[in-house]
């Protein structure tokens, strides 16, 4: 029967459930210290894109056994050049040419569709950590891309945090944030913030390390803020977020977000981090990502582990991340290639 890849309907329950099985077995395979893969999340993704996003799914089946997927995002206000892509091969389907046959039918989609570039993540080593097995690496060099930014994941284990030391940076950042005050939401943004948050959430591109990506800065408004609110919603993604407004502006200019997946109560991601340029050296950032941990942890006390995504040259991001205990544990690199 061989190889067949065909768009995956998010109308076809049957086909989702297979594509969330492999992931399912991807993700337990390759990232063994995660929590279990989300299925109300991966149902979400499949059927409430991100606004402004055009998603394509396809599922690959080898002899007639559902063996792999390829998910393509393509921006449509923004960045409408490039695509974003992410393939999974179930580990006891690969080295069999699925991922080539979903690699080809990706490649078809975006030329189609005008694309001149794709960017994928994938896992890799850090440098000096044991070797691993990680296909994903070879797999991206034999079809033409080039590794384009490195990425460090780092954990906080929540349970073994140095108390004293967090509240003693806490007074430290308090006291050079004179003139800010903090505050607080779960989920949904204040209607009062929001302007000021998608200003902060466009910056990210641009005030981020992105290394040799192709990638611009993304229009992001308050309308896109609140689609995106709204597609967590129906991942069922619990998030947390604290800001500080200048107070003499009223403006908020720094804000993090913290967020758990729907099947969790020991794991989050640290997610946004970000002070607008004009205020920074105020000690914001710092400032609000411990501010968070106490207000996440008041309403998840069984977080055990927070994971975090930095580029590997950010080495201000890293520096506190690393002052609030947490430590690297895994790599990954964006993988750009030009059609």
């Amino acid at each position: 029967m061989g190889i067949a890849v065909i768009p995956l309907d998010p109308a076809d329950q049957t086909a989702v459930d297979e594509a969330y099985r492999i992931g399912a077995a991807v993700e337990a395979a390759d990232l063994p210290d995660f929590p279990p893969y989300c299925r109300r999340r991966f149902e979400g993704m499949v059927r409430h894109p991100m606004p402004g996003i055009a998603a394509h799914w396809a599922l690959a089946r080898l002899d007639g056994e559902p063996a792999g997927w390829l998910r393509l995002f393509l921006p449509q206000l923004d960045n409408t050049e490039n695509a974003s892509a992410e393939l999974r091969v179930h580990p006891e389907y690969r080295r069999r040419g699925v991922g080539r046959a979903l690699h080809e039918h990706g490649l078809r989609v975006l030329r189609e569709a005008g694309r001149k570039r794709v960017v994928a993540s994938v896992a890799d080593n850090l440098p000096g950590a044991p070797e691993r097995e990680s296909p994903g690496p070879a797999f991206a060099a034999a079809v033409g891309a080039h590794p384009a930014l490195a990425d460090v994941r780092s954990r906080l284990d929540v349970t073994a945090r140095d108390q004293r030391r967090l509240d003693a940076l806490l007074a430290d950042a308090r006291a050079a944030a004179a003139g800010y005050r903090i505050v607080r939401w779960r989920q949904h943004t204040p209607e009062e913030y929001v302007a000021d948050v998608a200003y902060l959430e466009g910056r990210m591109v641009t005030d981020a390390p992105t290394g040799d990506l192709q990638w611009e800065q993304e229009q992001i408004d308050a309308d896109r803020i609140r689609g995106t609110e709204r597609a967590l919603d129906a991942r069922g993604v619990r998030h947390y977020s604290v800001g500080a407004v200048h107070e003499a502006s009223g403006r908020l200019v720094a804000w993090s977000m913290l967020s758990l997946a729907a099947n969790t109560t020991w794991h989050a991601w640290q997610q946004s981090t970000i002070v607008d340029p004009e205020h920074r050296g105020h000690r914001l950032g710092r400032l609000a990502k411990i501010e968070n941990l106490e207000h996440v942890l008041a309403y998840e006390p069984g977080l055990r582990a927070i994971d975090t995504y930095n580029a590997a040259d950010n080495a201000h991001m890293i520096a506190i991340n690393e002052q609030l205990g947490f430590r690297p544990v895994d790599g990954s690199t964006d993988w750009q290639l030009t059609l």
